[in-house]
């Protein structure tokens, strides 16, 4: 989708401080953070939201929490504990509709969230 801003991304044509990309995905971090360590990790594929993934497309979902466990393993957080989110929706707080896995962690995190 050529307005998807995670989709310009991808291309490269936005700019993004990666951490991790491969053949299916990459992770960024947020430019907005609400933790010390804020990493987005999405599909390359445009997939609208979590709702959207089609029986197809799980292995995706696998696939982004691996990459979420050796993101927090590298960005020393896995001991301490960290939180995977992905929003759904505008009531679910999604501002990009395109599916994305927030990992935050470096501090402790208040429960519920919002």
């Amino acid at each position: 989708m050529s307005d998807c801003l995670f989709c310009k991304i991808v291309s490269g044509e936005v700019p993004a401080d990666k951490v991790h990309e491969d053949d299916r995905v990459i992770a960024f971090r947020d430019i907005n953070p609400q933790a010390p360590t804020h990493v987005l990790v999405i599909p390359r594929d445009h997939i609208m939201s979590a709702d959207a993934v089609t029986a197809e497309q799980m292995s995706i979902w696998s696939h982004l929490l691996e990459v979420a466990q050796q993101i927090a393993r590298a960005e020393e957080i896995a001991a301490w504990g960290y939180r995977m989110v992905t929003n759904v929706g505008r009531d679910g707080g999604q501002t990009v509709d395109h599916l994305h896995l927030h990992l935050l962690g470096g501090r402790a995190l208040a429960w519920p969230p919002g």
